[in-house]
């Protein structure tokens, strides 16, 4: 009798844990790319997920082209105080790194108007514009 008083409490408290454990599962945020979402979000070490984008001055920049070469990615919008303030220090990093580094400023609002912001800040490096946003979803910005 007793072992099977045991044997209850014991499946009882495995079968407690597994509602437990099931019910703390999060679901994956509906803005989250299918690509995003399959990685388990982006992980540091890991391969950056491609993506080719139109450049405010018309070119493409695909970033897989850019493989072997050290990229600083960065994600930024003209409405972000943080961003506007970072820019004067990546255009000098841009001019002391030369060829050494490429610098991918990911515009995610560029329905703005972003020319004005880069003209009027003498920012030289590309400015990939991510038009769908799918960049931006993508690395979970």
């Amino acid at each position: 009798m007793v072992k099977k008083v045991i044997a209850v409490v014991v499946l009882i408290a495995l079968l407690g844990v597994a509602i437990v454990q099931a019910m703390d599962k999060k679901a994956e945020p509906e803005n989250v790319s299918q690509e995003a979402a399959n990685m388990g979000g982006l992980k540091v070490g890991a391969k950056a997920p491609d993506f080719e984008l139109k450049t405010l001055s018309g070119d493409t920049v695909k970033l897989s082209d850019l493989k072997g070469k050290k990229v600083m990615l960065n994600f930024w919008a003209t409405w972000c105080p943080p961003c506007k303030a970072e820019m004067p220090a990546m255009e000098e990093f841009h001019k002391e790194a030369g060829d050494e580094v490429v610098i991918l400023a990911v515009n995610i609002d560029p329905h703005l108007d972003v020319k004005a912001f880069v003209d009027e800040n003498g920012i030289t490096f590309p400015i990939p514009l991510d038009a769908e946003d799918k960049v931006n979803e993508t690395y979970q910005v």
